[in-house]
C-alpha cells in the first residue's frame, strides 16, 4: 500500500528498505514522449485537461520506476483556475496582465473554489488508481512566490516590486499573502482529499529574503498553508537559494525540508534541526558529466543524507528539459543499488 512506500516512510522519518527518489519540476518534460503528448496545448491548458495531466504524470514514472509521482501542474495554475488574467510564455515564464500594487488590486482577486479545478482533482482520482503502490505528491505555489509574480507582472532577477510593496505597504502585503495562502491552502487540501499522499509547497523565490524578513513576512503565511494539510499527510517545503532559511522553513510545519544544491545536506541537518527529514539535493546540472563523475556525486548525496532524521533523494532543483533520460533512470537504480539492505 502506498502507507507503506519506502517515499512516505522517509517522509515519516520512519527506516524505509532503501533511499527513496523522484524529480522535481515534471521529470516528463525531457522525455521525447511528453513532447509528443504536450505537442500543440499551452502549458496551462494541459494543466486543465484531466486525460493530459495523468499521462503526463504517469510517463516519468513508468519510465525511470521513481519511488513518488508529482501531478503534473504548475504553481500558477490555481490563480488562472479562480479567473486571474494570467499565462505562461514560452522562454519567460508566468506573465500577469494586471499587476497588483494596491489593496483594490487584492480584494479583486478570487477565492478558489472546488469546481476551478476539477479537471485537476478528477486527474488525482484516475491516477490513484493508475499509481497503485507508488504515493502522489501534490503540490502549491508559496504565498511569496506567487505574489512576487503577481507583484512583478511576471519573472524577476532582484523581486524590487515585491521588496517595496513588503516594507512600505506592510498592512497590503500581508492581505495579499493571505488571500494567496488562502489559494493555496484550498488548493492542497482539495488535491489530498482527492488521494494525494503527500504535499510540496514550493517556494522558489524565497531566497531572495533575508532570515529576518522571511521571519516577518512569510513565514506566517506559509504555515496557515502547511497547516491546513490534513493531518498525517506528510508536507514537503522546498526553496531556491534558501540556505540561510532552513530552519525557519522547517518551523513553518514542515515534515520534510528541500534543500537545493548549495548546502551539502549534512551541513543542511545541522541547520534544520531534530524532527524534520530532508529532501535533495543532486545539481541538476550533473546530470551533463560523464557518467563515474555522476555515480560520484550520488553516492556523496547519500553519504551526506545519513546524517539526516530521514532521506529523500532528488535533485537540488528541477530537471532541466535537455536532460538524458537515460542518466536519470541510472540515477535511480544506482540510489536504491547503494541503499537497498
Amino acid at each position: 500500500m502506498p502507507a507503506d512506500s519506502a517515499f512516505l516512510r522517509a517522509c515519516r522519518r520512519e527506516r524505509p528498505p532503501y533511499t527513496p527518489v523522484w524529480f522535481m519540476r515534471q521529470a516528463g518534460r525531457s522525455l521525447p514522449e511528453y513532447l509528443a503528448a504536450r505537442d500543440g496545448t499551452a502549458m496551462l491548458e494541459a494543466c486543465l485537461r484531466t486525460d493530459l495531466v495523468v499521462e503526463l504524470t504517469m510517463q516519468p514514472v513508468r519510465r525511470y520506476g521513481v519511488d513518488a509521482a508529482i501531478l503534473f501542474s504548475d504553481i500558477v495554475l490555481p490563480l488562472h483556475a479562480a479567473g486571474l488574467d494570467l499565462d505562461i510564455v514560452a522562454g519567460v515564464g508566468p506573465v500577469v496582465a494586471s499587476p497588483v500594487r494596491t489593496t483594490a488590486d487584492v480584494e479583486r482577486i478570487p477565492a478558489l473554489e472546488p469546481a476551478h479545478v476539477a479537471p485537476v482533482t478528477d486527474a488525482v482520482r484516475g491516477l490513484v488508481g493508475e499509481l497503485g503502490d507508488t504515493p502522489l505528491v501534490g503540490f502549491a505555489g508559496a504565498p511569496f512566490t506567487l505574489a512576487s509574480y503577481l507583484i512583478e507582472g511576471g519573472p524577476s532577477r532582484d523581486h524590487a516590486r515585491t521588496k517595496a510593496l513588503m516594507y512600505g505597504d506592510e498592512a497590503t502585503w500581508h492581505a495579499l499573502a493571505a488571500r494567496l495562502a488562502d489559494i493555496a491552502a484550498t488548493y492542497l487540501r482539495l488535491q489530498v482529499e482527492a488521494g494525494a499522499k503527500a504535499v510540496q509547497l514550493f517556494d522558489s523565490w524565497a531566497g531572495a529574503l533575508s532570515a529576518e524578513d522571511y521571519a516577518r513576512y512569510v513565514l506566517p503565511h506559509s504555515a496557515s498553508v502547511l497547516g491546513a494539510v490534513p493531518e498525517g499527510v506528510p508536507r514537503i517545503h522546498f526553496g531556491v537559494g534558501t540556505g540561510e532559511l532552513l530552519e525557519l522553513m522547517g518551523e513553518a510545519g514542515a515534515d520534510v525540508v528541500g534543500v537545493d544544491w548549495r548546502v551539502p545536506l549534512d551541513e543542511a541537518a545541522r541547520r534544520v534541526g531534530p524532527g524534520r527529514a530532508l529532501q535533495g539535493n543532486l545539481d541538476p546540472a550533473v546530470v551533463y558529466a560523464p557518467w563515474p563523475v555522476v555515480a560520484e556525486r550520488v553516492r556523496d548525496v547519500l553519504r551526506r543524507g545519513k546524517a539526516a532524521e530521514g532521506h529523500v533523494f532528488n535533485l537540488g532543483h528541477g530537471v532541466f528539459p535537455d536532460t538524458d533520460p537515460d542518466v536519470l533512470a541510472r540515477i535511480v537504480d544506482l540510489v536504491h543499488e547503494e541503499t537497498r539492505g
